[in-house]
């Protein structure tokens, strides 16, 4: 079946080409013909001819019904752009004396976004004296890496840009789990009996 790109094709009228290569409407092959006689051939099936390939020597025409065709092709297309997962970076932020609990809530909340396949920025903002320390924040990052090892890699290590020391987690790959292998099956009694002859 030849896939059609979805860019505006020549119908009808508008193909001026004095050869085309035809195909039916159910999809079989219908030969090189003037343009005139398969204009013919779409008219008398009471459907559009539609240049499909204009590259082709000569161009490639299709006898179908093109709103039917365009009306299909713009439901692929928003059924495509669903399924498809955009990849955010959700940021979490933090200061270099957290509290535990805070700390907690703030890997649960990224974990919970790695779950849900996006990538994670993790920041810690140092303010006025904290600039002194910046070790925490390193050491912070750090710990939270760890926190969230089941479930993602680091992408980018702790790195310090200006007041903000930052990196980026992203979710581990997941790889579909071995089948077990199957256990051997016993021998049948007879063929035992066989062999302790």
């Amino acid at each position: 079946m030849l896939l059609i790109a979805n860019i505006d094709h020549q119908i009808n009228e508008e193909i001026t080409d004095s050869e085309v290569r035809l195909i039916g409407a159910d999809g079989e092959q219908l030969g090189i013909m003037s343009s005139e006689d398969a204009q013919k051939i779409a008219d008398e099936n009471g459907l559009d001819l539609v240049k499909i390939a204009p590259a082709a020597v000569p161009p490639v025409c299709r006898v179908m019904d093109y709103n039917k065709f365009r009306y299909e092709q713009g439901k692929k297309e928003k059924e495509a752009k669903k399924n498809q997962h955009v990849i955010e970076v959700k940021e979490i932020r933090m200061s270099p004396g957290i509290d535990t609990n805070d700390f907690n809530t703030k890997l649960k909340t990224g974990k919970k976004f790695l779950a849900d396949g996006d990538r994670v920025k993790v920041s810690v903002r140092f303010r006025g004296r904290e600039m002194a320390h910046t070790e925490i924040g390193t050491e912070l990052l750090n710990q939270y890496a760890e926190g969230c090892a089941d479930v993602a890699q680091v992408d980018k290590a702790p790195k310090l840009e200006g007041r903000n020391m930052s990196m980026f987690l992203s979710p581990k790959p997941t790889t579909p789990a071995k089948k077990p292998a199957k256990p051997k099956a016993p021998k049948a009694p007879a063929a035992a009996a066989e062999e302790e002859k």
